[in-house]
This record gives structure tokens, C-alpha cells and sequence, in this order.
């Protein structure tokens, strides 16, 4: 599975999830990960349909999307998510 991780600068609810992923991130070294800055990259905005920042991509194999998270996104939340799509 990987993830795509949209977040920005400016963003406090990025800078609030970013210590927890970054958990996340260690504890599963399996989960494949990229973080997207919108400030950098303003043509992501489109091309995923970024409606709000911070949004997690959780991609299958093929990098169909699976499913989306925005917002401000509890821990119990994330780490559900993450092991429940493990293997997809």
C-alpha cells in the first residue's frame, strides 16, 4: 500500500499530524509513503482533487485510490486505517 500524504506550510493541522505520521511511518517501515507539498507542487491540487490539506492517499497496488482522509484526523483513526488496508 502506499500512501500520499497532501500537507502545506502555512497548514496547522498539518504541523499538528506531522510528529504522529512520521510514527506511523517508522513503526510500519512495510508502508510506502510520499508527502506532497501544495506550496511546491500546485499542480497536485488537480490532478487529486485536493479539497483540504492535510489529505491522506491510501493507494492499492496498481495506485488506484482506495480511500481519502482530510482534516483534522484522529490517531485511532490513521493507525486503523493504515493496518486495515495493509495488504491491498
Amino acid at each position: 500500500m502506499k500512501v500520499l500524504r497532501f500537507g502545506a506550510s502555512w497548514c496547522p493541522d498539518c504541523k499538528i499530524i506531522e510528529p504522529l505520521w512520521k510514527k506511523i511511518e517508522k513503526e510500519y517501515s512495510w508502508l510506502e509513503t510520499e508527502y506532497i507539498g501544495i506550496d511546491k507542487h500546485p499542480e497536485a491540487i488537480n490532478k487529486y482533487k485536493i479539497l483540504s490539506v492535510p489529505t491522506f492517499l491510501f493507494l492499492d497496488k496498481e495506485e488506484n485510490e482506495i480511500l481519502r482522509l482530510s482534516g483534522k484526523i484522529a490517531k485511532d483513526v490513521l493507525m486503523k486505517t493504515v493496518l486495515e488496508n495493509r495488504d491491498k
